[in-house]
């Protein structure tokens, strides 16, 4: 089906994608939009003009709201059913009179956070960049931990500096390590980013109640990119015994668009194999992965190109993981892939390891000598999968910009 807003077919924002966001023009408050194109739809205003969702709940109000989260807790039945009938209004030129005045061009809105981070936790299931990371810190032991292939590790970060691609990310200062044993206290150094991919949970659970792969899409609504962005100083003198702390909590970027699951079918894909067979509870139906391409642009240069479909760990068996003990899931939730790196040196999703710890500096086509993150500097991630129509479709970008350290953490 190609659809009657102008320019949507054939592009990365087409039928097959259709990401949800929360956006608001001048003089508005932020509500639900919906992207078609190069326009957003109002969301909740279409859906007050009748026929709201087909034979399921009125979304107007739920859509009105300045976040998702009320619509994340309405679960997979609603999710599909307002998918169903976002297709058919954009699709079926019928509705066309209708719902044209309530496109807005998307460089005329403003885009906020699209809903209130509940938890987050971030994971680590790329064995390319665990097993860069390993050789990097441990060049004459083991790259990978015993534990690595027998659960996808994670740790428990800060919700509330989850922040909306825009955002600018100020050098964070702290604990740095240095010769001698004793630590110094200052800006970041060695400021770093990671490329990775987001999950956004919508159906809750009660505690103690673990989550199986198998029930995956009925609690996870959709993806972003993401960037955890990381002071590799401030996190090397802290993070043993009890891992990532000061050294991450600072921001961590999201993209303003969530992609529903249902848009990434095309893009399933099987992983690239786990030896020693998981336990019972980490196995998982095949295909349970995603063939999602990355670029790391570093003010304005692609740097690196890190392929998901390289990643481990599935999301299935993070979100099975998380829960196993019995953790609750909240609506809102976040959890991360980690790093998203690839077998080649340019698939590399962080500096760290594009610059081998600094100790090998990387060149772009206008610069050199690069190993970490300057003040100025602007990070963006893109990421594309292919789309049910044949084409791609774009998750929506994530930026950020870094500012100089506070004065009052100097």
């Amino acid at each position: 089906m190609r659809g009657w807003v102008t320019g949507a077919a054939g592009s990365a924002y087409d039928l097959d994608n259709l990401p949800y966001g929360v956006f608001s023009t001048p003089g508005t408050d932020p509500r639900v939009g919906v992207r078609i194109g190069d326009f957003v739809m109002e969301a909740s205003a279409v859906a007050a003009l009748g026929g709201d969702a087909g034979e399921g709940p009125h979304l107007a109000p739920v859509w009105a709201q300045a976040g998702l989260d009320e619509f994340l807790a309405m679960g997979r039945t609603v999710w599909d059913i307002a998918r169903e009938w976002l297709v058919e209004v954009l699709g079926n030129d019928v509705h066309q009179p209708r719902v044209e005045p309530l496109l807005v061009p998307i460089d005329e809105v403003t885009m906020h956070r699209p809903f209130e981070v509940a938890d987050y936790v971030d994971f680590y299931c790329s064995e390319q960049h665990a097993t860069n990371v390993g050789r990097i810190f441990r060049p004459d032991g083991e790259a990978l931990t015993p534990n690595w292939k027998h659960l996808p590790i994670g740790y428990h970060g800060r919700a509330g500096t989850v922040v909306v691609s825009g955002t600018d990310v100020r050098r964070p200062s702290g604990q740095r390590p240095e010769s001698g044993g004793v630590p110094s206290y200052g800006p970041s150094r060695r400021l770093d980013i990671e490329a990775e991919l987001g999950f956004v949970v919508g159906g809750a659970t009660q505690l103690g109640e673990p989550v199986p792969t198998s029930a995956f899409t009925d609690h996870v609504f959709g993806v972003t990119p993401l960037n955890d962005w990381s002071a590799r100083d401030i996190q090397a003198w802290e993070y043993v015994p009890l891992g990532p702390f000061l050294g991450k909590s600072f921001a961590t970027s999201i993209s303003p668009w969530v992609t529903p699951l249902a848009a990434l079918t095309a893009a399933r894909v099987e992983l690239p194999g786990q030896d020693p067979e998981p336990l019972e509870y980490l196995r998982v139906q095949e295909p349970a992965g995603y063939d999602i391409d990355f670029e790391v642009v570093l003010n304005g240069e692609v740097v690196s190109r890190p392929p998901y479909a390289a990643m481990y760990w599935s999301p299935a068996q993070m979100l099975a993981h998380m829960t196993v003990n019995g953790a609750s899931l909240r609506v809102g939730d976040l959890f991360a892939s980690g790093t998203i790196s690839g077998d080649e040196r340019d698939q590399r999703g962080s500096l760290l390891e594009l610059s081998w710890g600094g100790k090998e500096p990387f060149a772009t086509p206008t610069t050199s000598g690069r190993t970490f993150l300057e003040d100025g500097d602007t990070v963006t991630l893109r990421a594309t999968a292919p789309g049910a129509l044949g084409g791609r479709i774009a998750l929506g970008e994530v930026t950020g910009t870094v500012l100089p350290a506070s004065q009052a953490g100097r």
